[in-house]
């Protein structure tokens, strides 16, 4: 089977998704607050990787609804860990970013608690928790309803000159 029939394959497994927010969500427009570099989680919005969607609460946090398509599977029928792992670095990290701290990820710890279904929407809500110096720490957590499938803290670096 060809590249082509192969993704054409996949796209026809995948409707569209619903990314609505919650009442009281704004959506945000991440692109436009760092540019370019949201290309490997949140580059096609019609993907069969990952859809995603940002807001901000009334509180000014940083939420996000996220799909994760066949293209995230690792154990049969779930998402990779790191595909996991690379939607809390871009929502972790890009809550430093929006609450004004332009960054670059030090450290990302993630705590694995459940495997994740695939196409599956969830949220993550991520917090910027300190600020001392050029160090920034938040923390997030991937979940939907009551169950939660993973965790983080990122030390973030502020870049310098910005």
């Amino acid at each position: 089977m060809s590249e082509t029939s192969t993704q054409q394959g996949a796209e026809s497994i995948c409707p569209p998704v619903d990314l609505s927010g919650e009442a009281g969500w704004v959506p945000f427009d991440a692109p436009s607050l760092v540019g370019e570099s949201l290309r490997f989680v949140s580059g096609e919005p019609d993907g069969n990787r990952f859809r995603v969607r940002y807001y901000r609460d009334s509180e000014q946090h940083l939420h996000a609804r996220i799909w994760f398509g066949p293209e995230t599977e690792g154990p049969p029928g779930h998402a990779h860990g790191g595909a996991v792992s690379a939607v809390m670095d871009e929502a972790l990290g890009l809550a430093a970013w929006a609450a004004g701290y332009p960054i670059v990820v030090g450290n990302l710890n993630i705590s694995f608690r459940t495997m994740l279904p695939l196409q599956k929407v969830v949220t993550v809500e991520s917090r910027v928790v300190s600020a001392q110096g050029r160090k920034v720490m938040v923390h997030g957590r991937l979940f939907c309803g009551d169950a939660v499938y993973a965790e983080g803290e990122c030390l973030c670096i502020t870049l310098p000159g910005r």
